[in-house]
């Protein structure tokens, strides 16, 4: 009735637009078309017109009796205005007919505002429709678009490959091997995923018939590699000279000491120590022997230096122009920055994760070794000890004890990617600490299984079934973000360490020498005593006889401090030598050969030292709570191996080094000693930018014979530069 009455108040006012806009119901079309004469099934139309001429009274004396009331505003009587009250009452409309217009209104303009709301709604939905088909589109081919988008950007860069190539190619040429790189990987990765079923099929055979002749087929490989290495140090050895016989002594006896303290001596297979060991020796004959391999690592080695060199920039910002005047506070902890924000975001792309599975499946198919231990240290070489856990969390509770010993001897093992460029900024070689990472690898995993060898069997033995995750960020940004965060903590840790430990090493040289100084002793200090300790350590791993005294001292300040106080002395050391300064003061040499500083370098490269040992300890049962007897048991065992498997990397590196001061081989037929003709020597050497290759090739008699009319004293003896000519 409600809606009868609307309608025909609409009439009424002349507002047919509204009617035709909005159509009454098809009970109020009953009400007014009865009311009319009509029936709602004839034309609409005709029904809005009748019904606008019966209402207009001047135009036709007709009246609806039955609308007459709610169409009449003013009625002359009181009577006809109770009966329009009591109507209006009936159909619940409002008591005075101003109101019910006033009502009308509102609600006219409600529906007007539903019209608009309805048109943008519809609009909307097409809109979404639209979304929704070019949304299918693409789901439905989106391989091949992804395809299609890869293809031409992959192929934007091989043709920029290829017109580097052709400008420069000797300039190109890193770009070309990355790229070389780059597509053997990616096809590598391409035929594992599609057709590795296929492939170990195909090679299952080879496989039975190794296993069915591997009886007497060991024994021949056994014989071949002890008679190659038989040979190759005979020669080397009359080539090279008797030091390194001295660092591969120290090679085996450092075998042999951690077979006798070994957990289960009786246990041990030897397959993953002899495969370690012999990854060690390959990766340091790349690196210290080939020239390629040199040239690789001393480029990779200077591009690392040169990346490094980029946080300045924000050091700079943040410091001031003269922030070098605080070196370590704001040269070399942004540095750990930098390097542990450029991690984070390699980790969000993914690309750590893929490098460490490459490495860790290398390791596990040559030593033999579980997926868990293997990711772990291949990890190690780019993180910390405390973050490479991380990599396979969800497996700790389940490893076994020798593959939770394995897992700390990784970390104490090796240095985190973070603070490697600290050691670089340093002044120590790129190369030499690049290489030393590398090798320690499997160094730890080698002592690890030979000081705790596998006396359980492990639940998981397929790499397929450990997962990396990539983080909780979600872009570039936040990812980058994350790792300047995270590094506060450890830049903090590294600066209240240096702190605290530099205080406390003060101290005890104070009380040391005080001690001292009542047996008539006071330059005794800690270095001393060290010195004494670790001096047959360092002999056997190939450092000369008077640099091991030194070098046993750096030994105990990277075991009982840390090997930032080592690295940081030894950089004191190079420096001291590249400034050609005097090598004796009263009796005591005061620097180290290069071959020294080379085999210091690779012993030092790890965090096994007691500071470290509470570090793993609070992270691993951080990780894996359940299993914090079982760590705080091996944690110590962990750290000597690691110290150890340092120690058989720089001997390693002793056997392959060739480096020899060309000083001591130029003047070595001198009838007397002169520390100004060493001197002096070593300034033409630093000329050379430290190559004794260099130098060599250089007429080096024609320059010594510089030297000696340099100094002009007839105590030296120059009589020998004219017979080398």
């Amino acid at each position: 009735m409600n809606s009868a009455v609307k309608f025909w108040v609409w009439l009424q006012s002349g507002k047919l637009e509204i009617v035709k806009r909005f159509p009454p119901s098809n009970a109020a079309l009953d009400i007014v078309a009865g009311c009319t004469g009509l029936k709602r099934t004839q034309n609409f139309e005709k029904i809005i017109l009748l019904a606008k001429h019966m209402a207009a009274p001047e135009a036709n004396s007709y009246r609806n009796p039955v609308f007459e009331g709610d169409i009449e505003k003013d009625s002359p009587n009181e009577k006809n205005d109770i009966a329009l009250r009591n109507r209006n009452l009936e159909n619940g409309n409002s008591l005075h007919p101003e109101e019910h217009d006033a009502n009308i209104n509102i609600e006219m303009d409600d529906q007007l505002n539903k019209h608009e709301s309805h048109a943008k709604s519809v609009f909307h939905r097409y809109l979404e429709k639209k979304y929704d088909t070019v949304l299918h589109f693409f789901k439905k081919h989106k391989t091949i678009i992804r395809q299609v988008v890869y293809g031409i950007l992959a192929a934007a860069y091989l043709a920029m490959v290829i017109a580097a190539c052709t400008l420069n190619f000797h300039r190109a040429l890193p770009l070309f091997v990355l790229t070389i790189l780059a597509i053997f990987f990616i096809c590598w990765d391409f035929l594992m995923a599609k057709y590795e079923n296929r492939i170990a099929k195909s090679l299952s055979p080879f496989g039975k018939f190794l296993n069915k002749q591997w009886f007497w087929l060991k024994w021949v490989v056994w014989i071949s590699l002890i008679t190659a290495i038989v040979c190759w140090l005979i020669f080397d050895t009359a080539k090279q000279g008797a030091k390194q016989l001295i660092s591969f002594a120290g090679l085996v006896v450092y075998v042999l000491l951690m077979l006798i303290f070994s957990k289960y001596p009786t246990k041990v297979v030897w397959r993953p120590v002899f495969w370690g060991i012999g990854l060690q020796f390959v990766l340091g004959l790349i690196t210290l022997r080939t020239k390629v391999g040199f040239d690789a690592f001393n480029w990779l080695g200077v591009q690392v230096q040169t990346f490094l060199g980029y946080t300045d920039a924000g050091s700079k910002f943040v410091f001031g122009e003269k922030y070098t005047d605080h070196f370590f506070a704001f040269k070399v902890l942004p540095i750990v920055i930098f390097f542990s924000t450029v991690m984070s975001v390699l980790y969000h792309v993914g690309f750590m994760q893929w490098l460490i599975k490459k490495v860790g499946w290398i390791m596990q198919i040559t030593l033999g070794t579980t997926p868990v231990e293997s990711l772990v240290a291949a990890g190690n070489i780019f993180v910390g000890q405390s973050e490479s856990p991380l990599l396979v969390k969800p497996y700790l509770p389940y490893v076994t004890k020798s593959e939770l010993h394995a897992i700390m001897t990784a970390g104490f093992a090796t240095i985190a990617g973070s603070v490697l460029g600290a050691y670089i900024s340093f002044g120590v070689s790129a190369t030499h600490l690049l290489t030393a990472s590398v090798m320690s690898a499997p160094a730890a995993l080698a002592i690890a299984k030979l000081f705790w060898p596998e006396t359980e069997q492990p639940r998981i033995t397929v790499q397929r079934s450990t997962n990396l995750g990539k983080g909780d960020s979600q872009n570039l940004l936040e990812a980058a973000s994350q790792g300047a965060s995270s590094s506060i903590f450890l830049v903090a840790n590294i600066a209240a360490t240096l702190i605290a430990f530099l205080a406390v090493l003060a101290f005890c040289n104070a009380a040391l020498s005080w001690l001292g100084n009542m047996f008539d002793y006071p330059q005794l200090d800690f270095e001393i005593i060290c010195a004494y300790v670790f001096m047959p350590f360092s002999f056997i791993m190939g450092v000369d006889w008077e640099d091991s005294f030194i070098v046993g001292g750096l030994l105990g300040y990277k075991t009982f401090f840390n090997e930032f106080v080592a690295y940081e002395h030894l950089s004191k050391l190079i420096q001291l030598r590249k400034n050609g300064g005097e090598m004796y003061r009263d009796g005591v040499k005061q620097y180290l050969s290069i071959r020294s500083e080379t085999i210091a370098t690779y012993a030092l490269c790890g965090f096994a030292n007691f500071g470290s040992l509470g570090v793993v300890i609070s992270a691993l049962t951080a990780l894996a709570p359940s299993r914090k007897k079982d760590i705080a048991n091996g944690a110590f065992r962990a750290m000597v191996a690691g110290t150890v498997a340092c120690f058989m990397t720089a001997c390693v590196a002793g056997i392959l080094s060739v480096t020899e001061d060309p000083c001591t081989t130029l003047l070595e037929n001198m009838t007397t000693n002169s520390t100004e003709m060493i001197t002096c020597c070593l300034k033409l050497v630093n000329s050379a930018n430290s190559s004794t290759e260099i130098f060599l090739k250089t007429n080096s008699n024609l320059t010594m014979t510089g030297c000696c009319k340099i100094l002009h004293q007839p105590t030296i003896n120059c009589s020998w530069t004219n017979t080398l000519s």
